[in-house]
């Protein structure tokens, strides 16, 4: 294990919390943490389906940056809880908007990992004049063959215990489409159903997540209220195919010329593999793409965040 000198800013609470009504029947729950007018940054946290936690606030130096946070439609504690109407990629983009400018900021620092660093670069390329900087970890460009590796062949050539207990839930003549199996069960009307579905999918992004075995991240991804709206918004997206034309993120890489760029990508991320942040390094050349040798998908990995929190703090200025 190589020595990692940064470590994760010691936690904090929000100086500013509160919800926004952004129409359609959604409300989004809001954190502003760090310094008040110090630069302007916003965490999109992945899933789709997941939520904010508190180390989230921990990626940033807070004398030094003014941190906006805040759970996606259907997800943690905004509402509706687990709600799939009205809730795509572009609407979220469009609620990043309106989160800025509740904030007052001309704009910011876009830094978001997995369905997060999709989210971030549709929205960067969207709005580059309100984007600037961008950190990226786990890229997921949201293409077929990307969500074939995840979810039909290639992760479950890795995971492969993991993988039958995913695939098991569901009959044979089932499954040719697994994402359209688990998104009917996530929608059922039977309750015991719903909850068996929304386990077994979020287990298996667990177990794709980290290096090595993460037994209380696992613990965390079968909590109901937290597996619930994982599974089923990130099901949805996957059926949808995330609201995207293919390599639609890779084909719009020029309208991020200009914007400062850095991607922490672990080596062996078995969710979403180092070939993404390549192409996109390819696509877009100035951008910084650091490989963590040691490391697989997960934000809470100790290479993972090393890179990360050493991201936030070089666009800040800071040296050590």
């Amino acid at each position: 294990m190589m020595d990692y000198s940064r470590t994760l800013y010691p936690p904090i609470e929000p100086y500013e919390t509160g919800m926004l009504d952004v129409g359609e029947g959604h409300s989004l729950y809001f954190e502003r943490s760090g310094t008040p007018g110090a630069k302007p940054a916003v965490f999109l946290h992945g899933g789709p389906g997941g939520g904010m936690a508190p180390s989230h606030r921990q990626q940033w130096d807070p004398e030094l940056y003014d941190v906006l946070l805040f759970d996606q439609r259907g997800c943690g504690k905004s509402t509706p809880f687990a709600e799939i109407e009205n809730n795509d990629t572009w609407r979220i983009v469009e609620d990043i908007e309106r989160l800025r400018k509740m904030c007052g900021h001309d704009a910011w620092q876009v830094f978001g990992g997995s369905w997060g660093a999709t989210l971030a670069l549709a929205y960067a390329q969207s709005h580059p004049e309100r984007t600037t900087e961008l950190v990226l970890r786990g890229v997921f460009l949201a293409r077929q063959k990307e969500k074939n590796w995840l979810y039909k062949y290639g992760a479950s050539e890795i995971m492969a215990e993991q993988w039958d207990a995913f695939s098991g839930l569901i009959p044979d003549d089932e499954r040719g489409n697994l994402v359209e199996a688990y998104y009917k069960r996530l929608t059922s009307d039977d309750e015991q159903t719903r909850l068996s579905a929304a386990r077994e999918w979020s287990l298996w992004e667990g177990n794709v997540a980290t290096l090595l075995p993460d037994e209380d991240l696992l613990g965390e991804f079968a909590d109901p209220s937290k597996a619930v709206p994982f599974a089923r918004i990130c099901a949805r997206y996957f059926l949808e195919d995330f609201f995207l034309e293919e390599a639609q993120l890779l084909s719009g890489a020029d309208k991020l010329k200009g914007i400062p760029g850095i991607i922490v990508q672990g080596r062996h991320d078995i969710c979403t593999p180092p070939t993404s942040a390549w192409e996109l390094k390819k696509a877009w050349p100035e951008v910084d793409l650091r490989i963590v040798h040691d490391a697989g998908h997960s934000a809470g990995e100790p290479g993972i965040i090393d890179g990360l929190v050493r991201a936030t703090d070089e666009l800040a200025g800071k040296t050590v």
